[in-house]
């Protein structure tokens, strides 16, 4: 666990991890490794550049997420607010998708089911796999999620939106506490 941590010190890759998250990338991107594992591209905020950047996508309650295991200091989750949520996820194809942020009380069932899905993460979110819902609601806050949805179904899902001073809880979807693995070819 010490050099995983050491890749990662301060909650940003050193040079060595750099070197390797491009290199997993673009293996992920080619859809060589299982397919929950994701490259995601996004516009970096300052360059302007394309970012790719390799990630563990999970699958809670027939929806796709992205989780930041660093916390809200990534950089590719201040790129991804700062592209409005467009982005683009490979995995053997592009598909340009919306990534939705959940609010904080959203986040703790997929936290869980993402611990379960990403060993490596468990280095760095302070909570046991197994851990009780409340575990991770106490951390919550400090992991951001983001829902995936293909691009066009997130503005189709826009137009239908609650107004304003709407109860969004009426109409979020509930979240199990753990889903079953995604299917071959999903």
């Amino acid at each position: 666990m010490g050099l995983k941590r050491w890749f990662y010190r301060d909650g940003r890759p050193n040079r060595l991890a750099r070197i390797l998250d491009r290199g997993t990338a673009a293996l992920y991107a080619l859809g060589v490794a299982p397919n929950y594992l994701v490259t995601l591209e996004v516009r970096g905020r300052r360059s302007g550049r394309t970012i790719a950047l390799p990630l563990v996508m999970v699958v809670a309650g027939g929806e796709r997420y992205l989780v930041s295991m660093l916390g809200e200091g990534a950089n590719w989750v201040r790129n991804v607010r700062a592209a409005g949520g467009d982005a683009t996820l490979r995995h053997g194809r592009r598909e340009e998708v919306r990534l939705e942020e959940l609010a904080v009380d959203r986040r703790a069932p997929v936290l869980g089911t993402y611990l379960k899905r990403a060993p490596n993460a468990r280095t760095h979110l302070p909570v046991p796999k197994d851990a009780p819902p409340a575990e991770f609601e106490r951390v919550a806050s400090r992991f951001p999620v983001f829902r995936v949805t293909p691009r066009s179904d997130a503005r189709a899902r826009a137009k239908h939106a609650p107004r304003a001073g709407a109860n969004p809880a009426a109409t979020a979807p509930q979240l199990p506490d753990a889903c079953p693995p995604p299917k071959p070819g999903a």
